[in-house]
């Protein structure tokens, strides 16, 4: 088990350093795309810059602009309005006195009030107040008065200006943010793209290194791997005798495809993929004397299956495959050797934690099985 954990883990870590290397051939690829598309794209990218840039955009000015174009705008009717404002505040007429000299004389006499019914103190603080937040909102009034204008000029220049921010907007995002967005990515883009020359050189020499590891890695990989096919074989082979496949040889076929931009290796430069170096190939010999043959080509239907039940029997403790499911696997065998393939089943369900389903004439291996369905046919 401490093994097979071991395997796993180089495996993934080879998996691992195969992907890191395929990011680094794709960014080469999509450098090394044809040179006037990255011509044209330098052009655009830099017009963009230069056309944001020129603007000297501040986040939400335009809304600071649409209210400065509403004053500018409504000047007239502002100042007149405004004037009202402080007519009737500060100003009084012959038969209209101004509000805050209303309050005033309220305040007065109320001060004398409370010289006699000093109980209406509180009324009178409130009332005095009431007069200074008047005077506040006088002020107030006053000093936005003051900053109103009627400028022409300048409510052309706020429309020009809105019209800028408008026309950016509709061609790189919905607001100024999405505009410096766009800006700061392409500005990004524009300096890798132009040192791209100096990018494909790092990415090549970090190509080369991956290789080189790619194939160290692989071959450490592969050297496990041979060390766990030598165990499995003769596991299998074991397995295959106490099944009566007496003379049977089974191995692992460990192939490698010799490719001129593949992993370096030892052997030369190999095919690879995130499994490995390896193409990796059961082979057998059913009967003595006959060569290692692919295990799917040679083996009868009966044999295929007391293969696969010798292979999971030797992997019963690290396989995951949750359900294993055996047809005609008592062809050509009797009641003595069904019983021991009946416990070597039973031994997977019991080892491995396995769901084991069985398609069977045989009763000595139908015994092993805590379910057991029957099924017939008829013919009406």
């Amino acid at each position: 088990l401490d093994s097979y954990a071991g395997l796993v883990g180089q495996r993934r870590e080879f998996a691992r350093v195969v992907d890191q290397l395929r990011t680094v051939e794709s960014e080469l690829q999509e450098l090394r795309r044809d040179e006037s598309l990255i011509a044209q794209r330098i052009d655009m990218l830099t017009y963009q810059i230069e056309e944001i840039s020129a603007a000297s955009l501040q986040v939400d000015e335009d809304e600071k602009l649409r209210e400065e174009r509403t004053r500018l705008a409504n000047a007239e009717q502002l100042q007149r309005l405004t004037t009202e404002i402080m007519a009737g505040l500060m100003e009084s007429g012959d038969d209209t006195p101004a509000a805050i000299d209303l309050i005033g004389g309220a305040e007065r006499i109320l001060s004398k009030l409370v010289e006699v019914d000093e109980a209406q103190q509180e009324v009178l603080l409130e009332l005095q107040g009431l007069s200074f937040q008047l005077s506040e909102i006088a002020a107030r009034v006053q000093q936005y008065q003051e900053q109103l204008e009627h400028n022409p000029q300048r409510l052309n220049e706020v429309e020009e200006r809105l019209e800028l921010i408008n026309n950016l907007k509709r061609k790189y995002g919905k607001s100024i943010a999405n505009v410096l967005a766009v800006q700061k990515n392409a500005s990004v883009e524009l300096e890798k793209i132009s040192n791209s020359e100096e990018r494909i050189s790092a990415l090549e020499a970090e190509r080369q290194k991956g290789l080189f590891k790619i194939g160290e890695l692989g071959e450490a990989l592969s050297l496990k791997r041979q060390q766990a096919a030598q165990t499995l074989s003769a596991a299998v082979e074991q397995q295959l005798q106490e099944l009566y496949m007496e003379g049977a040889r089974f191995s692992v076929s460990f192939n490698r495809e010799p490719a001129e931009e593949g992993a370096f290796t030892s052997k030369g430069r190999v095919a690879f993929d995130r499994t490995g170096l390896d193409r990796a190939e059961f082979v057998i010999s059913a009967n003595p004397g006959e060569p290692l043959k692919p295990m799917a080509r040679v083996a009868s239907g009966g044999e295929t299956a007391r293969l696969m039940l010798a292979l999971k029997s030797s992997l019963a403790a690290v396989d995951a495959t949750p359900t294993l499911i055996f047809d005609e696997i008592d062809q050509g065998i009797g009641g003595r050797v069904g019983d021991i393939v009946g416990r070597k089943l039973w031994g997977l369900a019991t080892v491995g934690d396995h769901q084991v389903i069985i398609v069977t004439h045989l009763p000595q291996l139908a015994g092993y099985g805590d379910a057991h369905l029957h099924v017939s046919k008829e013919i009406g």
